[in-house]
């Protein structure tokens, strides 16, 4: 493992040549698929309380019991229908993921999956109080004779129980107790809660068996989202990885903590990634090779390679400083909106802060631009932290991009962007000190979580327009 870090000259002529071979055109991304897709989810929940009325739902209202037993009736499809939905949304289907970007899928993912989870309880709840309200056993017999009498009900339970532990660690209180791997590797249980639940609703579920119509529709519902799970989530990169391997080239230190890695093959080829993007990358190399992790490509992809640097901050993370040149490895993706395709104005800024600095690189190198198009704003704590800033500070001056390093600790008491040496400064001024037509810019950001908030509740009071500041959440 090499832990020489690249010399100005070295960073020129390695973008020299990467400017003479050929890329892919920065394709906008057609807005209409966003409508088209949001619009294909509301159709969904549509038509499955059109179905409800199509089967008596409303005139079953009239009876105490009946109402009990109708609701509950509605509130368990619909939470199916979310359950599914949800699963959809994270499936990596290309025209979703490019049309929403992970940020707002994960965002979006959550708010269904708690919806979803919250309607299955009074599905629940419903179900059983309508059932007891007609019968002499009574709430608990009632309950104990669902369980035991009924067909795909203790499979129920048990998917319900696996979507209680999904729920439970994905509230973000729990999330920062439990490591990324050990999050994911439960997560996967949101899965065997769905098929679980599958019988329980095809055996014992008139709503599903009682029409042609609904018959088709929630078959079709069920096997149009294991196909986008199989195709996309499993198939896809396994074609990928396995058509055309890809093995690790180069190890390499850039600081305390950090590495870059750089992987080429056959395979990248076939790998339609844009600077900006994401890819879930595993290699190869022994214990934990099955649990992905999410890193931005660093370097613009040329074709040949693709380099990603990281921070050491778990397990996952901490290995690549270990990993061996001809390790293969397996990747998905490519992931994200934060690329050249979403651009809608001439001038861009370019805003990192720590890690998130690195598909700012990417961008700097890759993004058509005149001299003064692109400022790049790479805030660190100290100059000690500033990763890859002598290559940013290379591209920049051969791209005649202007490149603000911005240092110091946070302030106290206050969320911002900005060190404390600017306090002084409201975040939109610092920002239009920066750029005074920066409502004129796309912004692209990337750090954590508090960070990216601040600089773009700043970038929108400075008159940037909501559809033009990009960034990509990481956090799980």
């Amino acid at each position: 493992m090499t832990t020489s870090t690249a010399r100005p000259d070295e960073v020129l002529a390695s973008t020299d040549r990467r400017r003479r071979r050929p890329r892919r055109a920065l394709v906008p991304v057609p807005r209409w698929w966003r409508d088209a897709t949001g619009t294909a989810g509301w159709a969904v929940l549509l038509g499955v309380v059109a179905l409800w009325v199509q089967d008596g739902g409303v005139q079953e209202l009239a009876t105490w019991s009946g109402l009990l037993t109708s609701t509950g009736r509605l509130t368990g499809l619909v939470a199916s229908a979310l359950l599914l939905l949800q699963v959809v949304l994270m499936a990596r289907v290309p025209w979703v993921e490019q049309a929403w970007g992970q940020d707002e899928l994960a965002r979006t993912h959550r708010l269904v999956g708690f919806t979803s989870f919250t309607l299955l309880w009074v599905h629940v709840l419903l179900i059983t109080l309508g059932y007891a309200a007609a019968s002499p056993l009574g709430i608990w017999g009632t309950t104990w004779d669902f369980v035991v009498s009924y067909p795909g009900m203790l499979l129920a339970w048990a998917g319900t129980l696996a979507l209680v532990m999904v729920v439970v660690t994905s509230v973000k209180r729990a999330r920062r107790r439990l490591r990324y791997e050990s999050w994911h590797l439960i997560h996967l249980y949101g899965y065997l809660g769905a098929g679980l639940v599958l019988p329980h609703q095809l055996w014992t579920g008139a709503d599903f068996l009682d029409s042609t119509a609904a018959t088709v529709f929630w078959w079709g519902l069920w096997g149009t989202t294991v196909a986008a799970v199989l195709v996309f989530r499993l198939g896809l990169p396994l074609v990928r990885s396995l058509r055309s391997p890809i093995r690790v080239l180069e190890v390499r230190a850039e600081g305390p903590g950090v590495t870059s890695v750089t992987v080429g093959g056959d395979g990248v080829r076939h790998l339609p990634v844009r600077a900006g993007q994401f890819l879930q990358w595993r290699f190869l190399d022994g214990p934990g090779w099955t649990r992905a992790n999410p890193y931005s490509v660093s370097a613009a992809p040329d074709g040949f390679t693709l380099r990603f640097t990281a921070a050491h901050v778990g397990d996952g993370s901490a290995r690549l400083a270990t990993l061996r040149p001809g390790t293969r490895v397996l990747v998905e993706g490519p992931y994200g909106r934060m690329h050249g395709g979403v651009r809608g104005h001439r001038k861009v800024l370019l805003m990192g802060s720590g890690i998130g600095i690195t598909p700012m690189r990417a961008l700097l190198e890759e993004l058509p631009q005149r001299p003064g198009d692109v400022t790049v704003v790479h805030r660190v704590r100290s100059a000690e932290e500033a990763v890859l800033a002598d290559e940013i500070r290379s591209l920049a001056a051969a791209r005649g991009a202007r490149y603000l390093l911005v240092e110091g600790h946070r302030i106290p008491g206050r969320a911002s962007w900005l060190p404390r040496q600017a306090a002084h400064l409201t975040d939109a001024e610092a920002l239009l000190q920066v750029l005074p037509d920066l409502a004129r810019h796309d912004v692209y950001v990337c750090g954590s979580d508090g960070w990216m908030d601040a600089v773009r509740a700043a970038a929108l009071e400075a008159g940037v327009a909501p559809d033009a500041v990009h960034l990509e959440r990481f956090a799980y």
